[in-house]
């Protein structure tokens, strides 16, 4: 009896739980499919009102189902029906007819979904990569379309991919134009054709297959030469990943963009090198990468004013835009939009393998630089100048990514690393001359959007800026007066060396004569710096070299004691913080620690102190008649150059005991003439101290505003104390054992 009871339980199990033929059910499902396109005539019936949502679903369903149930790597049944039978294709065309409405949103989802959920490779069949390349080909024609989002979820797989195996790049970015010449003629074929062929379940089509990665073509670029790739019209005008994931990235949906963009990195970061090489040369990558650069920087309002486009923050390209923002100031959005850009072809270059960096930064290079900023930034309208200009520094504080900063230098100030010569300094490098040129300006507004263009250059980490600036004429330190024996004069007794040097002895208002004001917080002398050159006897004490800069300023003019600024120490802590910055960006340029010695240099080398020292020092020279916010930033980058701990730099800006050369002049000895030119202006203006006090007080923001005669001399004599004020906390942050050793 219990023999009987269980044998019917048995029975019963057995009849609700049959087995399943996924086979059979996988082919029905399809069958199902095919068969509304050959039975329905209603064409304006959206996809989703159909069943073909459903019978997608479920095939994907049966193709994960059954990979779990077989051993890892052997294609089950349904996997093998798929691929004998083009069911892939068959779904790209019917894709691309977009039939019902609906139907291509519905083949982006169901090819992300099986190759992102079936992990046997899929992608090196030719009855799967082809129609992925079909799909690709229609994509993102235009912006904005209903599957944008499909199309970003499609490319992201393949990308992901792509990553795990790069010599599938290969397989995707294949150079044949599939929807208008297939050599098969799948594409050509009337839809119905393809339906019935394919739907044809009886028939045994060939099973096409391309497994062996033997005969990858990127096994065989390493040494491929460069062709029209990334510039020849017939790959401009293909469509594959690259210019899917780009137009994908000028989405007006900020995640859609977002996503393309993530995704177009991770691509280009493949790390094998004939993958990136492949990718350079046999796609449009650069040039669509370029052009949307240069089409956004063109799209900008020519009527966008300098001081907003220097107002902006640096924009990073993984924010989304605020539109609230974009009404701020007129063409807020185009500058955005354009900044965004480049801060993310700044992360591609440094991101991508360096064959990609290279390649895009190149053509940034040729196309943005050279082909649109420089013309800009050589005209002769005053208003296109200064707009070029803040452009460009706007672009110099975007830009970090070493390949493309090293670009951009080059472009800038060209490669030349031979000293200057008076005669050929125009010739050298055009750009570079007519930059330093608009420091000098008829225009002040130009000149002084030009400073901030060299003061931001001057912060990046590149050793080239400033040697190329400044440091390739003080290489031989012909600045010096030599004795026979080729070594430097200098006086025994330092208080002696004001009535031994030329500079000083012309000048009848300078006295040796230094108030203490503010140094009285050193007890005792501070360690001599490791880059003061040394004297027969010994080295400069830094506090002689403090005394020196804060005594220039005659009292009269001195007004800092009123308002409770008594001394330069109020600059200390921020000249220790960007001296220490500075430092740590030079710490891999391999600088000397000490001066180079004078036996070595050439004696009869004429010294010139390059196109930007003059320029800077004529501008010194006439601090005293030079608008307060030109002058602010003048000193500023003079100030940005006695920071780099150069030996030589520092020798030559920073050291007051210097015995120059005949016809030298170094920024103490300029100083020294704006001291004596001052006085004599002192002496010709009535109440000149008080006035001087209530101007301070102006500019402090203590009392109203009001005009007075001499208004520019008065700001310019306050410019004047501090920056020596600021120079003597250089020296003393310079000097200290917190330096770099």
């Amino acid at each position: 009896m219990f023999s009987r009871l269980g044998a019917f339980l048995q029975q019963a199990v057995e009849t609700q739980e049959p087995s399943i033929d996924l086979l059979e059910a996988f082919t029905e499902h399809w069958k199902g499919l095919t068969h509304y396109y050959l039975e329905t005539t209603d064409e304006n019936t959206p996809v989703k009102e159909t069943d073909i949502p459903w019978r997608l679903k479920q095939m994907l369903d049966i193709l994960v189902y059954e990979e779990k149930q077989h051993p890892a790597g052997e294609t089950g049944p349904c996997l093998e029906y798929l691929l004998q039978h083009k069911i892939l294709e068959t779904l790209s065309t019917l894709g691309k007819a977009e039939y019902p409405p609906g139907m291509r949103q519905q083949v982006f989802l169901f090819f992300s979904r099986v190759l992102g959920q079936v992990q046997h490779p899929l992608l090196h069949y030719l009855n799967v990569h082809r129609p992925v390349q079909k799909l690709l080909q229609f994509g993102s024609n235009a912006l904005g379309s209903a599957t944008e989002k499909e199309e970003v979820q499609f490319a992201a797989v393949l990308c992901a991919k792509i990553k795990q195996d790069p010599a599938l790049l290969t397989y995707i970015l294949e150079g044949k134009n599939l929807l208008t010449a297939s050599p098969q003629g799948d594409a050509g074929s009337s839809q119905r054709e393809s339906l019935a062929t394919n739907g044809a379940l009886t028939e045994s089509p060939e099973q096409d297959r391309e497994r062996s990665m033997g005969d990858a073509p990127c096994a065989s670029l390493a040494g491929k030469p460069k062709n029209s790739g990334s510039s020849s019209s017939p790959l401009r005008k293909e469509n594959n990943l690259i210019t899917s994931l780009i137009n994908l990235c000028k989405s007006q949906k900020s995640r859609v963009a977002l996503k393309a963009q993530e995704n177009l990195l991770l691509l280009l970061s493949v790390a094998q090198q004939t993958a990136a090489t492949y990718l350079v040369q046999n796609s449009a990558l650069c040039c669509l990468v370029t052009d949307h650069l240069c089409d956004l920087y063109n799209a900008i309002p020519t009527s966008a004013d300098p001081a907003d486009i220097l107002s902006l923050e640096r924009v990073s390209w993984r924010l989304q835009n605020n539109s609230a923002d974009e009404a701020s100031f007129p063409g807020k959005g185009s500058l955005d939009a354009f900044f965004s850009w480049l801060d993310y072809c700044d992360h591609l270059v440094r991101e991508s393998h360096p064959v990609v960096a290279d390649a895009v930064t190149e053509t940034i290079g040729e196309n943005l630089f050279q082909g649109i900023l420089q013309p800009q930034l050589l005209q002769m309208s005053e208003l296109g100048i200064l707009t070029s200009t803040a452009m460009l520094m706007a672009t110099v504080r975007q830009i970090s990514a070493p390949a493309l900063l090293q670009e951009l230098v080059t472009f800038l100030l060209g490669t030349e690393r031979q000293p200057e010569a008076i005669t050929n300094a125009p010739q050298q490098h055009l750009l570079r001359s007519q930059l330093i040129e608009h420091c000098n300006h008829l225009s002040d507004e130009i000149s002084l959007a030009t400073l901030r263009l060299f003061e931001e250059l001057l912060r990046k980490p590149h050793e080239h800026i400033v040697y190329s600036l400044v440091l390739r004429n003080l290489e031989e330190r012909s600045y010096i007066l030599r004795s026979q024996l080729g070594q430097e004069e200098r006086s025994t007794h330092e208080q002696e060396h004001y009535e031994d040097t030329l500079e000083l002895e012309e000048d009848p208002y300078f006295t040796d004569e230094f108030p203490d004001t503010g140094f009285r917080t050193c007890k005792k002398p501070m360690p001599s710096s490791r880059w003061g050159p040394a004297r027969p006897s010994e080295k400069t004490d830094v506090n002689e070299i403090v005394l020196s800069f804060l005594g220039l300023v005659p009292d009269e003019a001195k007004t800092s004691s009123y308002l409770e600024e008594a001394g330069y120490d109020t600059y200390v802590h921020d000249a220790l913080r960007l001296f220490q910055e500075c430092s740590a960006n030079i710490a891999s340029w391999n600088w000397p620690q000490e001066p180079k010695p004078l036996e070595p240099c050439d004696p009869q080398a004429a010294f010139y102190e390059g196109h930007f020292l003059k320029v800077l020092f004529d501008r010194m020279t006439r601090i005293l008649d030079q608008p307060y916010g030109l002058n602010l930033q003048m000193t500023s980058v003079l100030s940005r150059l006695a920071l780099f701990p150069h030996p030589h730099l520092h020798e030559y800006l920073l050291d007051p005991y210097l015995n120059l050369a005949p016809g030298c002049r170094t920024l103490f000895s300029v100083l020294i003439r704006v001291i004596g030119d001052l006085m004599q202006r002192i002496q010709r203006v009535s109440q000149f101290p008080a006035k001087l006090l209530l101007v301070r007080r102006q500019l402090m923001g203590l009392v109203p505003e009001e005009q007075i005669d001499h208004m520019t001399l008065f700001q310019g004599v306050v410019v004047l104390e501090e920056f020596c004020k600021e120079l003597a906390a250089i020296a003393f942050v310079k000097f200290t054992p917190e330096g770099p050793a």
